[in-house]
């Protein structure tokens, strides 16, 4: 599922405002301006001590960016001491906006300028605020690591490699101007003060309940038990999914499965389905074995993978004996961040 947040600009809407509307992440400027625009330390920490995550973009004028290689460079080191200042972690991107209908004859000019701003933080740190043209185009040529793509001269289409949607403009929060967003991606430039990347989500779940394996047949396991989901990503308690994206993860899962002969080939996965098809899904690594008694442990382990939005991890078990055996119990657990 997407994650929510906002962005504005002159005015400050306050920790509860924010919290009521249910936003997750601020998105907040850094400039040259000296009238009020942009983010203070003092805002950063109230944020910060809200738990709501915060998001740079750097603007000046709305084609800065045309300017070339040199102006990028300038502004990237300015846009770096000021989130500094503010107690971004030196790691965290900083996204630069392209804020106008580019068309693709300026994209050399807007390269240039994203180049300038590589120079100073590294592609890695590097994003763009624009429309869909400017943006997919800056993803193709890899000259920005990070999206921020905004609803306005998009004509309804989104890139996926984008991080961040804007996709409604001019609503009032608190009497303070403010635009929608949502974060489609488990890293999407956030951070606190002090601290980067974020905290990790943590999920564990146990299987009690006996059920069937027919031989030959993936078959999903569904976890009857609740060990820890303080951010309720189990939410169909007693079913198979153990996660909802957007989020990027790592799963440890261990099932205990009897009235297998020895010799008999088992294989496990991890898999990512899809909401409103669960029938339709993206397959991870397969872990295989050969049991060697009628009763076997399997062991599976996912160091890290991403989720996309709309989908949840879900594990699966096939045995390939010649008769019914039984997932007679097991676990997993799962950190996720966001």
């Amino acid at each position: 599922m997407a994650v929510f947040g906002v962005d504005y600009a002159w005015g400050r809407p306050g920790v509860a405002a924010l919290k009521s509307a249910g936003a997750k992440f601020a998105c907040r400027y850094v400039s040259h301006d000296r009238t009020g625009k942009n983010l203070t330390r003092a805002e950063a920490e109230t944020l910060s001590a809200a738990g709501i995550r915060l998001v740079v973009v750097w603007e000046t004028s709305a084609a800065r960016a045309l300017d070339g290689r040199a102006a990028g460079a300038a502004d990237a080191r300015d846009a770096a001491a000021q989130a500094a200042a503010c107690g971004m972690p030196g790691d965290r991107p900083i996204y630069f906006a392209v804020d106008f209908d580019a068309s693709a004859d300026q994209q050399r000019e807007i390269n240039a300028y994203f180049d300038g701003v590589a120079s100073v933080l590294g592609r890695d740190r590097t994003g763009m605020y624009g429309g869909y043209g400017p943006v997919g185009r800056a993803f193709d040529a890899g000259k920005i690591a990070y999206g921020w793509q905004t609803y306005a001269w998009s004509g309804g289409r989104w890139d996926e490699r984008a991080q961040l949607q804007q996709y409604s403009n001019g609503h009032t929060l608190n009497g303070v101007s403010i635009d929608y967003n949502r974060a489609v991606a488990g890293d999407y430039g956030q951070w606190l003060v002090g601290e980067s990347p974020d905290e990790p989500g943590y999920v564990s779940v146990g299987a009690t309940t006996p059920q069937p394996l027919p031989p030959a047949a993936w078959t999903t396991v569904s976890w009857d038990v609740d060990y820890a989901d303080a951010d309720h990503q189990h939410w169909d308690r007693g079913g198979p999914s153990i996660l909802h994206g957007p989020a990027r993860y790592a799963l440890t899962a261990a099932v205990t499965i009897t009235g297998v002969a020895p010799g008999t080939l088992l294989r496990a996965r991890a898999i990512e389905v899809h909401e409103d098809d669960t029938a339709r899904f993206d397959a991870g690594p397969v872990h295989e074995l050969t049991a060697s008694r009628d009763d076997v442990r399997v062991l599976y382990a996912l160091p890290a993978d991403t989720v996309g939005d709309g989908r949840r991890v879900r594990f699966q078990v096939v045995q390939y004996g010649t008769a019914e055996a039984a997932l007679t119990g097991g676990s997993a657990k799962l950190l996720f961040w966001r």
